[in-house]
């Protein structure tokens, strides 16, 4: 007889808060656990400024000897995106970042191979034709920040900019990150800290400060696809998305190592609880406000879900039935839905399950965090989910 797998144990209980209204949404958290291989994981939800869904469960590690608890963190993957948008949002509504001024302006390293006009709101929208670098990019190189950004400047676009996006899967944070430096004069996990998440008491850093580790979930990698089943995939890419996907080439075993949460990495490697990443995302539900702070202008909350236009990605795009549609520094929900039945409802999901989600017409905002990574890069089943029962209740 075979041994008992120890990650297919029976569902754990779920502890926390959930508002009766929504008790479709626990049921569906619940789900996860008795039907979609869910290992540990939280969701979070704010309604017009108030938690009414905070719930916890599962596991923090695969042998199941570590309590999923309430203020366990775990790596977000590229929901960490739209948090390092908000961070270039708050620099533009400042008056100190123009998103249509020249990236040279502020970086002028970054005015070679062709790029000396290109706009910073290509950077945001993954239309910079920068989607990954073209000579190899070793995981030691990846995790320097000098020598990563040099190489972005000094990079020609692989298609023309703003003709079309293509997901900047890593190189996003490096481009973002290093314009709001040049700005700030500080990498983005310090200025969200100082700006954000440290007064307000949100628990989300970017990368992840050694004194807690103790506290981090442990990321397993998806049943379904090896890191060299996902290498032969990636094979078969066109040379723009084999860059933005592949090089380097991560999964889980590298999220979960001391270089990985050392490193800075804004695309990538942001680390929080589902509570943090609904209160960050409530920014923009909250059309700048998060309870009584104001940390946007209105404006600069809408400017950031403004349509950068609909294409097939050249990175994605075989993964939507339908176009998509990047806004500045996250996507839209549109015809897909990813984002519930608002079409201009917006957000970010990260690579395994983890998901963001904004809309500020229905004053909501969502937090899904969770260590058993599944197959695709958006719209785990688990998050259209709970995405779905979400909406049911309100």
């Amino acid at each position: 007889m075979p041994a008992p797998d120890p990650l297919r144990s029976p569902a754990p209980s779920v502890e926390g808060h959930c508002d009766p209204r929504f008790a479709a949404v626990r049921e569906a958290f619940e789900a996860g656990f008795r039907t979609r291989d869910e290992l540990g994981a939280a969701v979070s939800v704010r309604l017009h400024g108030e938690t009414v869904v905070d719930l916890w469960g599962g596991w923090a590690d695969p042998a199941r000897t570590r309590p999923w608890e309430r203020d366990t963190v775990v790596n977000v993957w590229s929901t960490t995106k739209g948090v390092t948008a908000l961070c270039a949002h708050l620099l533009a509504d400042r008056g100190l970042l123009d998103l249509d001024a020249p990236v040279a302006s502020y970086w002028p390293e970054f005015a070679a191979a062709g790029k000396e006009t290109l706009p910073v709101r290509h950077l945001l929208s993954h239309r910079a034709g920068l989607s990954g670098l073209r000579e190899p990019l070793s995981l030691a190189e990846f995790y320097d920040w000098e020598v990563t950004t040099a190489r972005l400047a000094a990079t020609e676009p692989w298609w023309e900019p703003g003709t079309r996006s293509g997901y900047h899967a890593m190189t996003y944070g490096f481009l973002v990150g290093e314009v709001i430096r040049r700005v700030s004069g500080e990498l983005p996990g310090a200025f969200l800290r100082r700006e954000i998440t440290g007064p307000l008491g949100i628990d989300f850093t970017i990368g992840l400060p050694e004194k807690e580790a103790d506290r981090v979930a442990e990321l397993v990698h998806p049943r379904t696809s090896s890191a060299s089943e996902q290498a032969a995939v990636f094979a078969q890419l066109d040379p723009a998305a084999q860059a933005a996907l592949a090089n380097p080439l991560v999964g889980a075993e590298h999220a979960n190592s001391p270089e990985w949460r050392a490193a800075e990495l804004p695309a990538a490697n942001g680390h929080g609880t589902a509570r943090a990443v609904a209160e960050l995302y409530g920014v923009f539900a909250g059309r700048g406000l998060l309870g009584e702070h104001r940390i946007l202008s209105g404006a600069a909350a809408e400017r950031a879900r403004e349509g950068q236009g609909a294409c097939r990605d050249l990175v994605l795009g075989a993964g939507f039935a339908h176009d998509t549609e990047c806004a500045l520094g996250l996507w839209l929900s549109g015809p897909n839905g990813s984002y519930g039945p608002n079409p201009r409802a917006f957000g970010h999901d990260g690579f395994g399950g983890s998901c963001g989600l904004a809309d500020p017409e229905a004053g909501l905002s969502l937090g899904y965090v969770m260590n058993r990574m599944g197959p695709a890069i958006a719209d785990d089943p688990r998050k259209t989910a709970l995405v779905a029962a979400v909406y049911e209740a309100l």
